[in-house]
């Protein structure tokens, strides 16, 4: 699979100065933890859930979690589990191209047992995701995927923990919270791939919940969550994890207090001004503020709850020819020893050994994303994504 897959080579070839790469379920760690994307959830009780798996892979998707836990009523666990193992064992009666596939679970006994359930369709599955993991049940959870991976033969089953409990939050836990989690997942990290926040779940512990008009970051107590575990857990020093970004609950139109977060002269000058206004009137221009602002942060990826947010968030993870010549020029050889120049678009100073480790990470995102020809901005890659 590789992003922006399902727009025709001819239209890649227009948009792109280097093409996003193809990667499968046993490509390295670090290229999958970067490639993860915009990744979709859907209850585990859905009656055509393998064929909207098929349909939301033609229209983008690199990676979905099939949800037993907070999507779904405590009554239908048993049902949902049941569809699962009817659900992949359609998948797997074709040889058609997935997403990777991952289901979150409730507790660590599930995670064996769906996996001996699922038998031989269970190569279709790429891990688990782990709900309200700190220290005390994180073992227990990571253990049972490692006894999984045993039952089902599997080269490797990957995790991704959820970081969403309230002594995460609450101020006299959090770092004693936040060391047990780092001591976790590093004795975990071949299987680590990700990790995610649970952010509707913060919120919660306070009776809060944001609008439309604001992003995550705009909710002062959730901002210093993130800071903190972005601070701990994604380093870049070699010993971070890829945290991903928050869910955006919104797809439909809401009434708003505040003026629209998009300018319009992106979208004047490619004569796609109807865009701006569908985005407006879906409430995706917070969406695309708190992207651009989960980069800005440290954060990768997204947790999405709506195919109509999968396209931006791609698009907005190709990397610019700006920053990809930046990008190159600070990890260039002959470099190495620092120092301090001219960027290649002259508008900024790059300087080698500050810079290093965002050019490195730009270069891991450019190999999944691919980078834009120098042209091509947002609107057009959204446009073109759109359009399939």
């Amino acid at each position: 699979m590789r992003h922006f897959g399902h727009v025709s080579p001819t239209v890649r070839k227009d948009l792109f100065h280097q093409e996003p790469a193809e990667f499968t379920g046993a490509s390295p760690a670090r290229t999958l933890a970067a490639a993860l994307g915009a990744t979709l959830y859907s209850p585990a009780t859905r009656p055509q859930l393998a064929r909207d798996i098929r349909k939301q892979a033609g229209r983008g998707v690199v990676s979905m979690v099939l949800c037993l836990e907070d999507s779904i009523s405590d009554g239908d666990v048993t049902g949902a589990e049941e569809n699962l193992v009817r659900q992949f064992a359609e998948l797997d009666s074709d040889d058609s191209e997935l997403p990777l596939l991952f289901i979150r679970v409730r507790t660590p006994e599930q995670i064996p047992d769906l996996v001996r359930r699922l038998g031989g369709a269970a190569h279709r599955l790429s891990g688990f995701v782990l709900p309200k993991f700190n220290e005390s049940s994180g073992s227990a959870f990571l253990d049972a995927v490692a006894q999984a991976e045993a039952v089902g033969g599997h080269s490797r089953l990957y995790a991704m923990p959820v970081l969403e409990t309230p002594d995460l939050l609450h101020l006299e836990t959090r770092v004693e919270t936040l060391a047990g989690i780092s001591r976790t997942v590093n004795s975990h990290r071949e299987r680590v791939l990700a990790l995610r926040l649970g952010v509707t779940d913060f919120c919660s512990a306070y009776g809060l919940r944001r609008t439309p008009d604001m992003t995550a970051y705009d909710v002062q107590i959730v901002a210093g969550v993130i800071a903190d575990v972005v601070n701990v857990l994604s380093r870049a020093d070699g010993t971070g994890f890829t945290v991903t970004g928050p869910v955006w609950e919104y797809f439909r139109s809401q009434q708003r207090l505040f003026k629209p977060q998009l300018r319009r002269s992106p979208f004047l000058a490619e004569g796609v001004e109807e865009l701006r206004t569908a985005l407006i009137e879906h409430d995706l221009d917070g969406l695309l503020r708190e992207i651009e602002l989960d980069r800005a942060n440290g954060l990768l990826g997204k947790t999405c709850i709506h195919p109509a947010h999968v396209t931006p968030v791609h698009a907005l993870s190709v990397v610019s020819h700006e920053e990809f010549c930046d990008a190159e020029d600070i990890l260039r050889p002959e470099r190495g020893g620092g120092g301090v120049m001219r960027s290649a678009y002259t508008n900024k100073m790059n300087e080698v050994k500050p810079h290093r480790a965002w050019a490195e990470r730009t270069m891991q995102r450019a190999e999944v994303f691919g980078v834009a020809k120098e042209e091509v901005g947002f609107v057009d890659l959204l446009t073109a994504g759109l359009q399939v």
